[in-house]
């Protein structure tokens, strides 16, 4: 192990582009005759240009709009292509643990023996939580959704660093080195360790703290403060441990999605990063992206067994129910992750039991794959799809599944966070909008107005109807 007073120094490098032929594309206002000149940077053009001719783009979900130059992950959703800095997903999700590839993500360039060494002791000196912390877990519900304490606690822990907080120590904080990887660290340490003790706090059991001074890897100091019973020298199943391992790396990053994106927004306002996070942890619970394999999960059983899938198909086909783990965004071709999970899958299957929804997944996906429906809309199984089969094989509760997502992701998003600091044309995130409401209005008298909106005054609720039916007694 090494030392804990050793430095190494990180630098981020970033390739420089020169290109002597420039692209131009004219646009001509046909009303005015107006023309405009836009130079073409790697095939985007700068939008605010458009704005001399009076004109604003209109890009609902951000569809076709690029908010920053990010050099971290390519996707190319028509190839099914994923690659992290350059690396292809199949090639590190098989040679690399979760560690390298955080490494990767932050840094640039995959790591050596002894930076990895180095950075992965950093790392699990930082998982132990602040007693504050793990008081105000054991103070929730044990019936709260798992996401919803994430959410809580990352809000509340970016509350116990005060001298890394912009709003109190300037906006400069973070233009410090050694402020910067200190979050890295503390965020990388810390959010397996949440995630564990919320999940111990659901299933009413004391905590494990992390088996910090071992030889356990991340993956496997996670998997032990899930398990072990008070049995220090406990040690989870290496099969598992390295199944765990490789989705942490499938979910690490993926470009500009809802999560990431939150990341990128709020940072450019100058909250301190667990806000940030706190703010990505909440886009990322909910069900139309992080919440997703949740939502496979309760499809399937819903669905119930493998001969009432074909009914199910026609029902998503007339538009009476969804199709959930199918489709992507950015892929119009099969997710290169979902190939890896799916493989994956049947690893787990082999050690924990095959479970039978498996059974309904894999008929559902052979009858989508061959249904024109399907094939003309590009709907192919994403990662969700089998990523949630995985998760219940392994004993863990459905609600728990974005969770162990959030656990990959947080190098992403800490990838991101970094790369915006650094961005030369950073500014505060403020989309424009298309105003369509009403003009100028005089102002009417409450005595004189009409109510013409849908809101009604006829409820009220049986509870309401008991309150209000009491009597208070005049005290004697």
């Amino acid at each position: 192990m090494v030392s804990s007073e050793a430095s190494l120094h990180y630098v981020r490098q970033d390739s420089i582009e020169t290109t002597k032929n420039k692209k131009t594309l004219k646009v001509v206002d046909k009303q005015t005759g107006q023309e405009l000149t836009l130079e073409l940077h790697n095939n985007t053009i700068r939008a605010v240009d458009l704005a001399k001719l009076g004109v604003t783009l209109y890009d609902p979900g951000f569809l076709n709009t690029a908010s920053c130059i990010s050099r971290i992950t390519y996707i190319d959703g028509d190839k099914g292509i994923l690659r992290y800095r350059g690396y292809p997903i199949e090639e590190l999700a098989e040679k690399s643990t979760f560690m390298e590839v955080s490494f990767l993500l932050l840094y640039g360039e995959l790591p050596t023996s002894r930076e990895l060494e180095h950075f992965s002791h950093r790392v699990l000196r930082h998982t132990f939580l602040k007693q504050s912390l793990v008081d105000i877990i054991k103070a929730t519900p044990k019936d709260a959704h798992p996401m919803g304490l994430l959410v809580s606690m990352l809000a509340a822990e970016g509350t116990l660093y005060p001298d890394a907080n912009p709003a109190i120590n300037g906006d400069d904080v973070y233009s410090s080195p050694r402020a910067r990887e200190k979050q890295i660290l503390r965020l990388l340490g810390t959010m397996p360790t949440l995630a564990a003790f919320i999940y111990r706090h659901k299933m009413g059991r004391p905590f494990n703290y992390p088996a910090y001074g071992g030889s356990r890897s991340y993956t496997e100091n996670f998997m032990y403060m899930l398990d072990s019973m008070e049995d220090p020298s406990y040690r989870p199943n290496a099969t598992l441990v390295k199944a765990l391992d490789t989705l942490f790396v499938l979910h690490a990053d993926h470009e500009l999605n809802c999560s990431t994106a939150a990341v990128r927004h709020l940072t450019s306002s100058g909250v301190d990063v667990f806000t940030a996070f706190s703010g990505a942890a909440g886009a990322l619970y909910g069900p139309l992206h992080g919440g997703a394999n949740e939502a496979v999960l309760r499809m399937l059983e819903k669905i119930g067994s493998v001969d009432k899938v074909p009914a199910f198909i026609e029902a998503v086909k007339n538009r009476k129910a969804r199709l959930m783990g199918f489709g992507h965004r950015v892929y119009k071709s099969y997710d290169p992750r979902a190939r890896i999970v799916r493989k994956l899958a049947y690893q787990v299957f082999e050690i924990c039991g095959r479970d039978p929804l498996i059974e309904i997944a894999t008929k559902l996906e052979e009858h989508a794959l061959k249904d024109n429906y399907f094939i003309e809309r590009k709907l192919y199984p994403n990662v969700d799809f089998y990523s949630g089969l995985i998760y219940k094989a392994m004993g863990f509760p459905t609600d728990f599944f974005t969770i162990l997502f959030a656990i990959g992701r947080t190098p992403g998003w800490l990838a991101h966070w970094l790369e915006y600091l650094d961005d030369p044309d950073k500014k505060i995130a403020r989309p424009r909008q298309n105003y369509l409401g009403s003009g100028e209005r005089s102002y009417i008298p409450i005595t004189q107005r009409n109510s013409s909106v849908k809101y009604s005054t006829d409820y009220v609720s049986p509870a309401e109807k008991r309150r209000v039916n009491g009597f208070a007694v005049a005290k004697m």
